[in-house]
């Protein structure tokens, strides 16, 4: 006979007279009851059933319980609710919250067909991971992995989603283009050290738009920072023009990005460039007048001072022709500073001061967003052993992305919390203790009356609710 000796509660430390006691006995709890808001934002965007669209599902109908928008679906959402790993989604899939946001309709998991699955109503690491590791050449006759995605379908859609975010073409849009390292722990294929990073990792390559994003490309470190963008370009620069033909483009990066066969790129097809040039003697030499005189500036005022150039330059063997820089001249206390921009834009568009100032340096703002994804959304959790499965967890993360930000973007707007970035969001506004109670007409979540947020998510809700459902009509 089995001797029952464990206590089915838990017993911490006393407040004065009182136990304090915890038990697991309070009924289908979640932690994420906010993430009823990103399911709001979806059935604005339209982008989880358009995502599952981008991939072929070879299995048996009549043996699948899981649809790949499902599967697909969970792993965004579990990714935008700060579940980075597959391993997670073991516990997660006993969720009811999660399941409702996936759309199942048992919500427990009581009606699932073996008796192991019943109580788990969403999919475990093991089914994520086969949608990881399908390839469009071998799905159809695998016998496990039989989800293959199409990378340029993937593609498309993150540049579809940035055109619907607008009523209307705008005039003039700055495509922010850098590179960022992916520190890896183990021997993924195209693992390479890189010297500047000091690292073995991968060189993913970003491109944004202001906040939304348009690619996420990994790469192997052991290239050029700024190899592929001539054709991200070219595909993204092709899709927005055939929907905004008379919208002006400029694209923006720093030095690791000022190459004579980018530049040439924008001068054929029409694109604007402003580009970070790395300085040299020749550079130096044409700044000379401009440091004598910030420097001259500065030891009688004591602070920093700064003046511009605008002058024609030409490398003597990497580019195709003379091109305008910009040079700034800095002097700061004790050191000089002086850095170099390249453009194709006219002068009336803007004079050296305010070419580097307002149109230059705003680049800055893209490493944020950078930042934000790989930090809040978990884009280097790039772990399985090939780089396609780990382009498409970079994919994962970036529709996560894409998540977040229509939240901030049309929950957020115009309240104070306009700016608030992907961690704040989640913590404030989607981590939220909830019971769950399931009836047969409803899904009643219940909160705690101590939640200081209460109204800020009354008014995003609100906020969300002005925009029509996906598809719009028409």
């Amino acid at each position: 006979m089995v001797t029952e000796c464990n206590s089915p509660q838990l017993e911490f430390h006393a407040l004065g007279r009182r136990e304090v006691v915890g038990r697991f006995d309070g009924g289908r709890i979640t932690s994420d009851g906010g993430g009823l808001l990103l399911r709001e934002v979806d059935v604005r965007l339209g982008m989880l059933p358009r995502l599952a669209a981008c991939f072929t599902d070879y299995r048996n109908p009549n043996s699948v319980e899981h649809s790949v928008q499902a599967l697909v679906a969970q792993r965004v959402y579990g990714l935008a609710l700060g579940y980075e790993d597959l391993n997670d989604h073991d516990t997660l899939r006993a969720d009811s919250l999660l399941a409702a946001l996936v759309g199942k309709r048992d919500l427990t998991g009581a009606r699932r067909e073996r008796a192991r699955d019943q109580g788990y109503p969403l999919a475990g690491s093991s089914t994520l991971n086969r949608l990881e590791l399908g390839t469009p050449g071998s799905a159809a006759g695998d016998r496990y992995k039989k989800i293959a995605a199409d990378p340029e379908a993937l593609d498309r859609l993150l540049v579809d989603l940035f055109l619907e975010s607008h009523e209307r073409p705008p005039r003039e849009i700055w495509l922010d283009l850098d590179a960022t390292d992916d520190p890896l722990h183990g021997n993924q294929e195209g693992r390479f050290f890189h010297g500047y990073y000091g690292c073995y990792c991968y060189l993913p390559l970003y491109i944004f738009c202001g906040e939304h994003l348009l690619c996420a490309r990994l790469r192997p470190s052991n290239a050029d920072g700024a190899a592929g963008s001539v054709e991200e370009l070219e595909r993204i620069v092709g899709q927005i023009r055939a929907r905004w033909p008379k919208t002006r483009i400029v694209i923006r990066g720093d030095s690791g990005f000022c190459r004579d066969a980018i530049m040439s790129w924008c001068e054929e097809n029409r694109v604007g460039y402003v580009l970070g040039l790395a300085r040299n003697k020749r550079l130096y030499k044409a700044l000379g007048r401009e440091l004598a005189e910030a420097r001259a500036e500065h030891e009688i005022t004591g602070k920093s001072a700064r003046r511009f150039r605008d002058f024609r330059y030409r490398t003597r063997k990497s580019w195709s022709c003379e091109r305008r820089v910009v040079g700034k001249a800095e002097y700061l206390p004790y050191k000089e500073n002086p850095r170099f921009v390249v453009t194709n834009l006219p002068v009336s568009r803007g004079g050296a001061k305010h070419l580097y100032e307002k149109l230059y340096c705003v680049r800055g703002e893209m490493e944020n967003r950078i930042k934000e994804q790989q930090l809040g959304l978990f884009a280097d959790r790039t772990s399985t052993a090939t780089m396609r499965a780990n382009q498409l967890r970079l994919y994962f993360s970036s529709f996560a992305y894409v998540l977040m930000h229509g939240l901030r973007r049309l929950g957020l707007q115009g309240t104070r919390h306009a700016k608030a970035q992907c961690t704040t969001i989640r913590l404030k506004w989607l981590k939220i203790g909830a019971r769950i109670q399931i009836t047969v007409r409803k899904v009643w979540l219940s909160f705690s009356e101590a939640y200081p947020y209460a109204s800020d998510i009354a008014e995003i809700l609100a906020n969300l609710r002005r925009y029509p459902a996906w598809p719009p009509p028409g």
